[in-house]
């Protein structure tokens, strides 16, 4: 993937095209959300290749035919439409993937709902190092302590987000996690979430017992999960904030497990915590470690998904963190005193698992 962004493989004039593109960003995701939500695409759709004329679409919209007009000749720029010979209204792939893509509309949700507002904010967040947009979403120090008191549509949108990639990715990473000969009887999960993968392990392996270090809001929304399927005997709970030094973590465990974690944290942060999960651990006990790498993409959408979402942790989430080029976080793994003994990449949509044990 690194070879990919060595040299320029377009003409200028397709450059000068995407710089356009860049600059009415905002107006384009806008027009685009609204051509979705407003059903004004599902409509245009519906038509097949015949296309539809435009007074028609408002009928069914219930929208003037002068916001139906100005959003669709938007969009014939975007090309999520085109013109038929007869000069009606037809859907592009585009404008197929705008309406059923699942990735596309996580993204679109996320933004919308998350980033949105938040990303006006971004040049004070690269100039300060702090999370200058968190404020349009709450008044926290970092958005993981706020992340159960966001209204219901934020929630749902920053969790669907988040799991989308994990469900994906679960289900062959737990056969790898629980093979007989690595012993995994204790496992300690750093940033449990709202619980997903210590369900997931309790129906895996029914051996396996869990405890759960997060912050106190995500470990009561994790907490109930786990009480209403039953599980308590299984799974404990050790409310705690990681970024506090003086943290100790609860120790006698065979692994440790972070998914999507550890791209919350600045480097020195990221050493912090392994340093402490290191001392979790038993003699040869391993940290697994679950991450989107934007260099071990195989394809460049993925990796410019990846990309973009850094900016996210810089101007809304904490200010600091990112998520990495595998390059950089693996000094962060050998400065915290750890090898990496396993390395799976394309995992799920794009993840890669690493096992990390002591160095000797």
């Amino acid at each position: 993937m690194i070879d990919f962004y060595k040299g320029e493989h377009y003409s200028a004039m397709e450059g000068k095209h995407m710089a356009q593109i860049i600059a009415h960003g905002p107006i384009v995701f806008q027009v685009a959300r609204v051509l979705r939500d407003k059903q004004i695409l599902k409509v245009v759709e519906d038509a097949r290749g015949g296309g539809i004329a435009l007074q028609d679409i408002c009928e069914k919209v219930g929208l003037s035919e002068y916001a139906v007009r100005v959003l669709l000749e938007a969009a014939l720029g975007m090309h999520l439409v085109k013109y038929t010979d007869d000069e009606k209204f037809a859907l592009t792939k585009t404008g197929y993937f705008i309406l059923h893509d699942p990735l596309t509309n996580v993204n679109m949700n996320f933004v919308q709902d998350i980033c949105y507002k938040a990303m006006y904010h971004l040049q004070e967040a690269v100039e300060t190092g702090k999370p200058a947009g968190l404020p349009e979403l709450g008044n926290w120090s970092t958005v993981y302590e706020g992340l159960s008191q966001l209204t219901p549509q934020q929630q749902k949108s920053w969790f669907e987000y988040d799991h989308f990639f994990s469900d994906i990715a679960f289900p062959p990473v737990l056969k790898h996690i629980y093979k007989p000969e690595n012993h995994i009887k204790k496992l300690l999960e750093i940033g449990g979430n709202t619980g997903k993968w210590a369900l997931a392990s309790t129906r895996f392996d029914e051996a396996v017992k869990i405890t759960i270090v997060d912050l106190p809001g995500q470990a009561a929304m994790a907490k109930k999960n786990i009480d209403e399927l039953g599980l308590t005997d299984r799974v404990d709970f050790y409310p705690a904030n990681v970024l506090d030094e003086s943290v100790v973590f609860p120790q006698g465990y065979d692994a440790v497990w972070m998914s999507q974690f550890l791209d919350c944290f600045s480097e020195d942060e990221i050493v912090s915590i392994m340093k402490r999960c290191g001392a979790a651990l038993n003699a040869d006990g391993s940290i697994y470690i679950l991450e989107a790498f934007w260099d071990n993409q195989r394809f460049e959408t993925s990796a410019f998904c990846i990309q973009q979402l850094s900016i996210y942790f810089t101007a809304i989430a904490n200010g600091n963190s990112q998520m990495y080029d595998s390059r950089v976080f693996k000094k962060c793994v050998e400065k915290a005193g750890f090898e990496i003994v396993e390395q799976i990449d394309g995992i799920g949509l794009s993840h890669t698992l690493l096992k990390c044990k002591k160095k000797n």
